[in-house]
């Protein structure tokens, strides 16, 4: 690769663009380390455990934007933080679920199009944990998946 002409930049922003990671990768990686801190753990300690390919300060981003949505708290530890994560990761998940819910504008049909989308297992999961005298029937133009699976006893 050529450093000095077009075709070397160009090579190099294709390598950038194929290592890029996903929206919100990151975010999950630093969770799932601080998970397995099993306690309150620093940004340096985080770095480490991911391998040492992000930078500290990217780190220590990553760790202000999760602190932003809620999804950790810090504490003061010498000159630095200790951070530790707010909940798991299917408390985290639904927090994102909600988030959604609450920017879409008609919820009604944002939760029938989420429901009517699951399959029949997820279905059957989410009468139950409604309760079927909650839930009662589905909702007019509502077909909820898993009616028809037997319940596991």
């Amino acid at each position: 690769m050529t450093w000095g002409t077009a075709e070397g930049r160009q090579g190099v922003t294709a390598d950038r663009r194929r290592s890029r990671r996903g929206q919100g990768e990151l975010e999950a990686q630093v969770l799932s380390a601080l998970r397995e801190a099993g306690g309150p753990a620093t940004a340096g300690w985080v770095q480490e455990r991911l391998g040492g390919d992000l930078a500290y300060t990217t780190v220590v981003t990553i760790l202000t934007r999760l602190l932003a949505k809620g999804a950790v708290t810090r504490e003061r530890a010498g000159r630095s933080f200790a951070w530790t994560p707010v909940s798991d990761e299917a408390d985290l998940a639904a927090r994102k679920m909600r988030k959604v819910l609450d920017a879409g504008g008609d919820r009604q049909a944002v939760l029938a199009s989420f429901v009517t989308g699951l399959g029949p297992e997820d279905g059957r999961l989410l009468r139950e944990l409604l309760g079927e005298d909650l839930l009662g029937e589905d909702p007019p133009g509502v077909d909820l998946p898993g009616e028809d699976l037997p319940a596991d006893d």
